[in-house]
């Protein structure tokens, strides 16, 4: 062994490198808009390169924990970590991307589909917003991704709704987000466009990022989500998705027991 060679000293007992951290963690957050009761010490956690069916009635507080998790809704009590960090810092990283709800949107604004695409890519910008080489090429490759290439200089209103769905996340995606937040993406979407964005999103899942998806579609979500959580106002349960759509489960989230074959109200 030469003099500027070096051994590796092996980590000692107790040295072992610590996991990451998860993607999502919320603990005990309470949420309250005036005297409504919107979340109710909910605490949850979601490890990295999964799929997570988020589940529950209207007014169950689905909303109210997105907003929560992205920093945009201050928490009473608790707090939020994505990827380790405070939400404002995880947006500011570019961590998040978010796929609202088809009605958050006006769909007869004048934009096209890689202009929605290229937003992504504001982070990445000087204060002009000019695009360089690398935002274009990151547009491209996620308009490939999400199976719009072909739709890149089309108006975004003239979409079908699985193919607007696709556009947010291709945003995201050109963003470099890590996290994805998707609201209702099967909303109003036929059954082979579902199939496309499941596609999509599993594939996404496969390179690593991790997917909180909010849905009525009980019937999708044993087949593309590897866990599940049933909200309330409180945090019901949180596992495998079999484990978590019984009967009793909900029957305690929606009043009723809705079979899991077709869409909860």
């Amino acid at each position: 062994m030469s003099a500027t060679e070096t051994t590796r000293t092996p980590p000692q007992p107790g040295q072992e490198q610590s996991p990451p951290p998860p993607a999502v963690e919320v603990a005990g957050v309470t949420v309250r808009y005036g005297d409504v009761l919107a979340l109710e010490d909910v605490s949850l956690s979601v490890g990295r390169g999964r799929i997570c069916g988020l589940l529950g009635a209207n007014g169950s507080g689905k909303s109210t924990l997105f907003t929560t998790i992205m920093g945009l809704t201050p928490a009473s009590r608790g707090r939020v970590r994505i990827l380790g960090s405070d939400p404002a810092a995880a947006r500011r990283r570019g961590l998040v991307g978010y796929v609202p709800q088809s009605e958050q949107v006006d769909w007869a604004f004048p934009v096209r589909v890689a202009d929605v695409v290229m937003m992504g890519r504001y982070g990445h910008m000087g204060p002009s917003r000019r695009p360089r080489r690398a935002d274009r090429a990151a547009v491209e490759q996620a308009l490939e991704r999400t199976g719009l290439s072909d739709l890149a200089h089309r108006q975004i209103g003239a979409l079908s709704g699985g193919q607007r769905k696709r556009a947010f996340v291709a945003r995201g995606i050109a963003q470099g987000a890590r996290l994805f937040l998707l609201d209702e993406p099967f909303a109003g979407v036929d059954r082979p466009s579902q199939a496309t964005i499941s596609e999509v999103l599993a594939a996404m899942r496969d390179d690593g990022a991790t997917l909180l998806v909010s849905t009525h579609d009980l019937a999708g979500v044993p087949d593309l989500c590897d866990e599940a959580v049933l909200l309330q106002r409180r945090l019901i349960a949180q596992g495998a998705p079999a484990d978590v759509l019984t009967p009793q489960r909900l029957l305690e989230a929606f009043g009723i027991a809705p079979h899991p074959g077709g869409r909860a109200a």
